[in-house]
């Protein structure tokens, strides 16, 4: 498997460091608000990592924090006159809630911030003692950025480049505008710990580097995030663990690529801004998780409805085809028929094709134009009625199957049963359309009623009022089946 590695710019083979399992380190939320879909972009993409890496036969230790202190929890809690803690909590509820439904495992360890105040309190002043950083009159302590010589080594920046035009705000007690703050001096309002440099909090970068390697050692074989954390966050992660265990803190930095919203940037400020629960109101948990893996995973996303809406029809072709395998390897009576070579040897391009893909820098669109490549492959079998009722077709239906579970394991999608899946898109259709539900059933049991006393012409008016409803029929041998027109 090959990775593509921020700090070298380039795809490098990946393997663990040591014998042990991978160890995996990705930053989670900062919990003061529901999530949004960039969240659960990030959440899929390195769920699917881990799903992968143990689909390769490697084991994975993933650890995936939550930040439970930090300026933004402080200021919201204040403003709704709730404890920081309690803000904190009921927002990292609701990120459980939300990655539940969209399939993405628990992490091995989910450690949340204050639970390692020591750690950080301990790591802080082992880098005063290195020389790394210093307290303030003021009870603060900053990392000296100039101290670390491989500074802007993940962003590409240049230190020089980034002291023309900073400042130090009033009030702050940096030696240099470019130093960051490891510990910062209590304020009024807000949550405190005891340390050697009086009553205060840790600031935002340090915990990663903390619990990191408390929870994994260093040298992590993967630490992850979005792109928006390269700088300042990775880099400065990156500088504080290495000065103070002078080795590497991350052997490949996996980032994943930005949301954007009718084309532009996800902003609260632009009033674009889309939760998760959003979505949810609208789709489908899985098929916001499958558009989330229609594009590879550092490219620009762009979001909008419909393009959920094709991301739903192509899920659905999916789930279609794995309903007719299934009714087909149900019904059959098989000839002593081989399957044509060309007919193997395609079904073996496309299962090599996907794991490929998912090789190749975890492509999952191109691993899902795999998927789509096999559902096709079936359905040419299953159209022709010599191959459909052949050994041959059987064995081919059952390995296509194989392959659409196989990939439900490591993508998370298709993850259910055919029948409930399209069950619940055919409601989740009808809520979105607004579709008069006893308007339809009552225009679908005269329809019936029509058809059975064979009067067709009253058949046919009934079908014309379904459609106007958004509301396609089927005649079929077991009897009339319906959908909602997309």
């Amino acid at each position: 498997m090959r990775l593509y590695n921020t700090l070298s710019h380039a795809k490098e083979d990946f393997a663990p460091a040591g014998p042990s399992a991978v160890k995996m380190y990705v930053c989670g939320i900062t919990a003061y608000d529901l999530c949004h879909i960039g969240h659960a972009r990030s959440a899929v993409v390195f769920d699917v990592l881990v799903r992968y890496l143990r689909y390769l036969g490697m084991p994975v230790t993933f650890v995936r924090n939550f930040t439970d202190v930090d300026d933004k929890i402080i200021n919201r809690a204040n403003r709704e006159g709730v404890a920081p803690e309690a803000l904190s909590a009921k927002y990292i509820e609701a990120f459980y809630e939300d990655m539940d439904r969209l399939g993405v495992l628990r992490a091995d360890f989910e450690p949340r911030a204050t639970e390692y105040i020591g750690e950080m309190v301990r790591l802080a002043e082992h880098l005063i003692a290195k020389g790394h950083a210093y307290a303030t009159p003021g009870g603060d302590v900053y990392f000296r950025v100039r101290s670390f010589a491989g500074y802007g080594k993940l962003s590409g920046r240049d230190v020089e480049d980034m002291r023309s035009g900073a400042r130090v705000a009033p009030g702050e007690e940096k030696e240099d505008p470019l130093d960051f703050a490891l510990w910062k001096a209590a304020k009024p309002g807000e949550p405190t710990w005891e340390s050697p440099w009086g009553p205060g909090r840790p600031g935002w970068h340090l915990e990663c580097s903390a619990m990191s390697e408390k929870l994994l050692g260093l040298p992590v074989d993967i630490h992850g995030g979005g792109q928006d954390l390269i700088f300042p966050h990775h880099e400065n992660e990156i500088a504080q663990s290495e000065a103070a265990a002078d080795k590497g803190f991350a052997r490949f930095w996996v980032h994943n690529g930005f949301v954007r919203i009718n084309a532009e940037k996800m902003s609260k400020s632009l009033g674009n801004f889309v939760t998760i629960r959003d979505i949810y109101a609208c789709f489908l948990p899985e098929t916001l998780r499958f558009f989330l893996l229609s594009s590879h995973y550092r490219s620009p996303l762009d979001y909008s409805a419909d393009a959920l809406a094709e991301a739903e029809k192509g899920l659905r072709r999916i789930y279609f085809a794995l309903a007719q395998i299934e009714e087909t390897l149900a019904a059959t009576k098989w000839s002593p028929s081989p399957l044509p070579k060309a007919l193997a040897e395609e079904f073996a391009s496309l299962r090599q094709g996907w794991r490929d893909s998912l090789d190749d820098d975890l492509n999952t669109a191109g691993a899902l134009g795999q998927i789509f490549g096999l559902a096709r492959l079936a359905g040419r079998v299953m159209d022709d009625k010599g191959l459909r009722k052949s050994e041959g077709g059987r064995e081919l239906l059952t390995g296509v199957r194989e392959a659409l579970r196989e990939c439900g394991g490591v993508l998370g999608v298709p993850a259910g049963e055919p029948a409930q899946f399209l069950d619940a898109l055919r409601e989740c259709r009808l809520n979105r359309q607004g579709v008069d539900k006893a308007k339809m059933e009552s225009l679908l049991a005269e329809r019936a009623a029509a058809r059975a006393a064979k009067d067709f012409a009253l058949s046919d008016t009934l079908r014309g009022d379904l459609e106007a409803l958004g509301v396609e029929v089927k005649d079929t041998p077991a009897g009339q089946t319906w959908d909602v027109v997309a």
